[in-house]
Formats: C-alpha cells, sequence, structure tokens
C-alpha cells in the first residue's frame, strides 16, 4: 500500500492587497504619471524569481496599465481581479527625500473600495500555505484576518496606517495573529519607548518583526535575537516597491522554514532588482536565473 499523502496546497503564496496607479513626484519636481503600482504587483514578481507558486487576490479599475496584468499572467502569476467598472485606486506619490509621502486622489474609488474582502477570495486558495495582507485599510486587514485563521497558513501583515503610540495596543494583538509584521520607515512614528514595546511583544508572542529601510537594509527581530542587513544592488534609481518585493522574496523562505538568514538573503536579492530601476521595471527585467546567481554570489553561506 502506498503511503498516504496530504495534497499539496494550490499556492505557496497568496498575496492580497491593491492594484494602483500611481502618479510620482519627486524632490526636484520632476514626475512619472501613470505609473503601474500597487504591494500586490512588486510582491507577486519577487516571489516568481523564487519559483513560488503565487496567487493575487485585488481590485482593479480599468486605467490599470493592461500590459503589465499581462506580464504577471506570463511569469504564472494567478490573478484572481474583480473589476471595479471604472477607475481604480490612484494616489500622488510625493517623494521628500527622507520620506515618501501618499496622498490618495479626490476622484475615484477610496481605498477601502479598492481593497479585496474574503468573498473575493477563491475558496481553495485559502488553504494557501502562506498569506501575506498587503498595505489596505486596518479594518479590511483586521476582517481578512478573522476569515483567514485558524486554517494553518503563515500570516504576514504589511500595515498602511501609522503606527504611532496611542495605536500601539491595537498593533500588539495584531501581533498575536500574525507570524511576521512588515513595517516600513514611513509607516513607523513610534518613540523609543514605543517601539521598544512592539520588539518585546513580537519576541513574546514569537512572531517576527521585520523594519524595511528602502535603500538603507533593514532589521528584524525573530526568535529572540535581532538581525540587520544592508541593502545590495548595482545602482540605486528608486526605491518604490522595493520593501514590497523584500517582504515577498522573505516569505518564501520562511514559509519552507529555512534559517531566518536565508529568508533575508531573499529578501535583499528581490528588492536588489527593485532598486535598479524605476516603478516595476527592475521586477520586470529580472529572471529567476539571475536571482539565483546573486544569492550565490552575495549570499554563498546562506
Amino acid at each position: 500500500m502506498r503511503p498516504h499523502r496530504e495534497p499539496r496546497p494550490v499556492l505557496d503564496l497568496l498575496i492580497l492587497g491593491n492594484l494602483i496607479v500611481d502618479d510620482v513626484v519627486y524632490a526636484d519636481g520632476s514626475t512619472r504619471m501613470r505609473q503601474a503600482g500597487g504591494a500586490v504587483l512588486y510582491a507577486a514578481l519577487a516571489a516568481r524569481l523564487f519559483g513560488a507558486r503565487v496567487g493575487v487576490v485585488s481590485r482593479v479599475g480599468d486605467d490599470y496599465p493592461r500590459d503589465v496584468l499581462d506580464e504577471l499572467t506570463a511569469r504564472g502569476v494567478a490573478l484572481t481581479l474583480r473589476p471595479m467598472n471604472g477607475p481604480g485606486l490612484r494616489i500622488w506619490l510625493l517623494d521628500e527625500g527622507a520620506r515618501r509621502q501618499v496622498v490618495h486622489r479626490l476622484s475615484g474609488p477610496s481605498h477601502e473600495q479598492a481593497t479585496p474582502t474574503l468573498d473575493d477570495i477563491p475558496e481553495a486558495w485559502r488553504a494557501a500555505r502562506a498569506v501575506h495582507l498587503a498595505p489596505a485599510p486596518l479594518q479590511r486587514q483586521r476582517a481578512l484576518l478573522d476569515g483567514l485563521a485558524g486554517r494553518g497558513a503563515l500570516l504576514s501583515l504589511d500595515p498602511f496606517a501609522l503606527l504611532r503610540d496611542d495605536a500601539l495596543p491595537s498593533w500588539r494583538a495584531l501581533l498575536g495573529r500574525v507570524d511576521a509584521l512588515f513595517v516600513s520607515r514611513d509607516e513607523l512614528l513610534l518613540s523609543k519607548t514605543g517601539a521598544l514595546a512592539l520588539q518585546r511583544e513580537a519576541v513574546d508572542r514569537r512572531a517576527t518583526l521585520v523594519l524595511k529601510r528602502g535603500a538603507e537594509g533593514g532589521q528584524l527581530w525573530h526568535g529572540g535575537a535581532a538581525h540587520r542587513w544592508r541593502a545590495r544592488a548595482n545602482q540605486v534609481v528608486e526605491t518604490t516597491g522595493a520593501g514590497d518585493a523584500f517582504a515577498a522574496g522573505f516569505l518564501t523562505a520562511l514559509v519552507d522554514r529555512e534559517p531566518i538568514t536565508r529568508c533575508v538573503a531573499r529578501g535583499v536579492v528581490a528588492a536588489s532588482f527593485a532598486l535598479e530601476d524605476v516603478g516595476p521595471q527592475g521586477l520586470l527585467a529580472a529572471t529567476p536565473a539571475q536571482a539565483d546567481a546573486r544569492l550565490r554570489a552575495w549570499y554563498p553561506n546562506a
């Protein structure tokens, strides 16, 4: 008799979030308009570099560049996109040098309207090995966690709401429900005392807390230990999407229970392609062979 084997989940990584049209304004006054963006775009492209079976659930407007959606499909990303029957989410992305500011356009849907709900997720996809909640309104992220918890998946979350001291109790409660929390420098507005409290909470609950610092690298707390890394790239053109790419690369290793150094290595390699060109162009041009070559060259012992 053959041994019984559980069927493999249909997806390694399910990514939930927004597909956004970005209008970028740089500190020098130059602009880049109608850029295909959204955290799920960068995360999906990054995860596919490491062979993960990726599914994306989002809501999409008729103004989102269709050629980019075709590129995702061509790379093997499974898409479940709910049409919005009109323009989708569109933002001003203001680069102020040290920080970036996101301003939603007044026309078009709200952020909440553009964010998927549990009902948008195909039933078979809810058995994914890992689920990543990309930046979205906190109430939507909470509702998604309510519906996905208890299914055995690794759960990760990247917040959109700012992490301030007065909101710390809410975030500490969320840490008890996720395996990894990814926070960018633009979102973290905690005092030193608040930041230390969040770190202690992550350690106590055995969650991984990741602080992304764009072109500067980052730091994480995992299993009671802190780890730092520096970003790597052949050149730094733009930081948009680098944090999302890092998170996805990191998760492809974490779900396989790889050592934390391997998780970081994949994250850094994924982010490197995002850093090297504008918008998603660096990730669109990257290949799994190139990602593997960078892993071997940059992290021979990871």
